[in-house]
């Protein structure tokens, strides 16, 4: 599967072989006897050229390992477990990945609204000439009784 998954197009079993003898002696009937094999399990599709078949494989490798990780997840007697022993095995990039993954399958974020300022928050450090948005006395007024506001108004 990872020399189909590699192309990425339909091979023959003599691209597959010539692919794999670079590496080590392989005979072509073991070649075809595998490719057969993963077209019956329906790993791969096959189409007649001439006298031999092209393979192309059916799903992704991603997707591939995305069923192997279901179903051994599926088989955990504690799911929350088997995640959290999964993702303590992780690197930093495989941590990296997984945050990008979850970001993508849940779409982009509304923001919430930010908070507007608060237009009465005191800015000066004199007090005592800053508008607190109220008609009452302030601390400092009460200190200070000639800065003190008259009602209605400053």
């Amino acid at each position: 599967m990872t020399r189909v998954w590699k192309w990425n197009r339909p091979v023959t079993v003599r691209e597959v072989l010539e692919d794999l003898q670079q590496e080590r002696s392989i005979a072509y009937t073991t070649v075809m006897t595998v490719l057969d094999n993963l077209h019956q399990k329906g790993w791969v599709r096959r189409e007649a050229e001439g006298r031999a078949y092209r393979y192309e494989a059916v799903s992704t490798r991603a997707a591939y390992a995305a069923a192997l990780m279901n179903d051994a997840w599926s088989q955990s007697d504690n799911p929350a477990a088997a995640l959290v022993a999964f993702f303590g095995m992780m690197s930093d990039e495989q941590r990296r990945a997984l945050r990008d993954a979850v970001r993508i399958v849940q779409g982009p974020e509304t923001p919430e609204p930010a908070e507007p300022p608060d237009t009465r928050r005191v800015t000066s450090t004199d007090t005592s000439s800053a508008d607190t948005g109220t008609d009452t006395p302030t601390d400092t007024d009460r200190q200070n009784p000639g800065s003190a506001r008259e009602p209605g108004g400053r």
